[in-house]
Parts: structure tokens; sequence; C-alpha cells
């Protein structure tokens, strides 16, 4: 919740093959919203989460809301 009010974040947990421009490309079309930067990681038990960065002019509380994560 911190990461979706203070900066403009959401996480996802996607396929471990995946590639920064993938995913970027992803959220775009399934979600018709713009993101700035895409962060990935591998955590320990081995899935690979995505810090979605959105634009200014999309709010992440909405998206989060619209996608039903909230």
């Amino acid at each position: 919740m911190k990461l979706i009010e203070d900066s403009n974040t959401l996480v996802f947990i996607v396929d471990i093959r995946a590639n920064k421009r993938q995913i970027k490309s992803a959220v775009k079309d399934l979600y018709s919203i713009e993101c700035d930067k895409v962060n990935t990681l591998i955590t320990p038990r081995g899935l690979k989460k995505a810090y979605v960065r959105l634009s200014k002019e999309h709010d992440a509380l909405d998206v989060a809301n619209r996608v039903g994560v909230i």
C-alpha cells in the first residue's frame, strides 16, 4: 500500500523469462496506462517481481482499484 501511494508504483509477479521491455509493453496493453520505469528482482523462491512506476498522469491507486488489487 505504501508503494502505491508514495511512489505511484504497482508490483506484479511475472514470468521468470520476461524482460523489462516485455513487462512494460504488457502493462500498457492490458491496463491502457503508461509506465515510466520497470525494476525487476528474483526472489529466493524463484519468482520474479516487477515494480512498475506509473507516469504522472496515471494514479496507481486508481489503477489498483480498477484491477481489483484493493
